[in-house]
């Protein structure tokens, strides 16, 4: 029962209207280290054991884990003992220090970013700001020799799109136009911050025992007129982008520097960011803990990192259930989907439509040849096991308006020819 997008304001509902769908009752404020928050989900997160097992535990950045007023709008809630600008927004009312970040009197709206007053009034940008505060930070665990973790999570490059004066120029002078040339800007100040970051540690000699996990938490955005150019051609060759189930929405990069010295490597396993919370655990030695949440459905990547590939990992099935809307209008992949990756195939399941699609990813990354009619069986395998883990998950379905009954399941669709 928790949606892919927390509303920063408690109580409030997260989806466009539809004229067919009515979305579930979600739990719309998020997540809660408390019990009985009304529509909140429950649940032991991760800094919280870190923290209990003597590590320094620091939050910069966006946080947007639960709404405003709730125990989860604060990452100090959550396990951080340090929280630096990080509420339950999640995106910056704007990104300039002589702006103050959205707080100028009179104009601060629920977006404005939190702390950083010594930077109102001057021209650091927002990015510059987090990583000098990141760096602060770390000062305090380092003095004390203890074992720390830092959650760092740039605003950029979120909207609003704003220019990155550092960097924008030298986009504008190669022929992007303004709007693709301040995305540019953000990702190089993004860039910047985390070489900023290594070479701190490098500095303090720390980086050799340092692990460096680098993630983004969706696609990249491909709505217009955010971006420029007609609507989810952003990241071809992959389809669509943020919200979306194809690969332009999924499909992210994962950067891992181990503290141990390994040869650099690539790996094509498909993972899903569920894994980070027993890798971390598993990267701390942390065997023992307990959870007021079901086991997580995530895996320990540790034993891929170091090369044991004993388990079949990809015979596991990776699932996205997207079961609301999120935008409109309504966009490839976008509102009321499911997917099921399972090897090199694919099932996306089209709720508002009745319709299935299969991919074989390896032959098709750009997910243009529908081979559904042409492979039944697949299909039919795929969709039984997306419904299956469905029902075990007792995930929620959209209802029709007009009836009230819940849509069906995939394995109740039959593949069209």
């Amino acid at each position: 029962r928790v949606t892919n997008w927390t509303h920063p304001k408690a109580d409030t509902p997260t989806d466009s209207k539809d004229e067919l769908l009515n979305p579930p009752d979600w739990n719309i404020n998020g997540l809660s280290p408390v019990p009985n928050i009304p529509h909140t989900i429950y649940a032991t997160p991760f800094p919280s054991i870190l923290k209990a097992n003597g590590y320094y535990t620091i939050h910069v950045g966006k946080a947007h884990w639960g709404s405003a007023g709730t125990p989860g709008a604060s990452p100090l809630n959550l396990g951080f003992m340090v929280n630096i600008a990080g509420h339950s927004a999640g995106h910056p009312q704007n990104y300039y220090g002589e702006q103050n970040y959205g707080n100028l009197p009179g104009k601060a709206g629920y977006q404005a970013v939190p702390d950083l007053m010594e930077y109102h009034g001057t021209s650091t940008f927002l990015t510059e700001a987090l990583t000098r505060e990141a760096l602060k930070a770390l000062e305090e665990p380092i003095r004390r020799k203890e074992p720390f973790f830092l959650n760092f999570s740039n605003y950029a490059v979120h909207v609003p799109i704003q220019p990155d004066p550092r960097f924008v120029q030298k986009y504008l002078d190669r022929g992007l136009d303004s709007t693709e040339a301040a995305y540019a800007s953000l990702v190089e100040g993004y860039d910047k911050s985390m070489g900023d970051i290594v070479q701190f540690l490098k500095d303090k000699n720390l980086y050799d025992n340092t692990v460096i996990i680098f993630l983004s938490d969706n696609g990249g955005l491909s709505l217009s007129p955010m971006r420029t150019g007609p609507s989810h051609t952003q990241n071809l060759p992959l389809k669509a982008g943020k919200g979306s189930v194809y690969e332009g929405g999924i499909r992210i990069p994962l950067l891992i520097k181990q503290a141990k010295q390994h040869p650099a490597s690539t790996d094509a396993t498909p993972v899903m960011v569920e894994d980070l919370f027993p890798t971390i655990l598993s990267l701390a030695k942390i065997d023992h803990y307990q959870l007021v949440q079901e086991k997580p459905d995530g895996k320990n990547l540790l034993p891929l990192m170091e090369g044991n590939r004993s388990d079949n990992w990809n015979s596991r099935p990776l699932v996205w259930n997207i079961p609301n809307k999120w935008t409109v209008p309504d966009g490839p992949g976008i509102n009321f989907f499911s997917a099921i990756r399972q090897g090199d195939y694919k099932l996306l399941y089209d709720m508002k439509n009745g319709k299935l699609e299969l991919y074989n990813l390896q032959q098709d990354i750009g997910e243009l040849n529908n081979l559904a009619p042409k492979m039944k069986g697949k299909t039919s395998e795929l969709s039984k096991l997306l419904s299956d883990q469905l029902r075990t998950w007792k995930a929620q379905l959209p209802t029709y308006k007009a009836t009230g009954q819940q849509i069906p399941y995939p394995d109740q669709i039959k593949p069209m020819d």
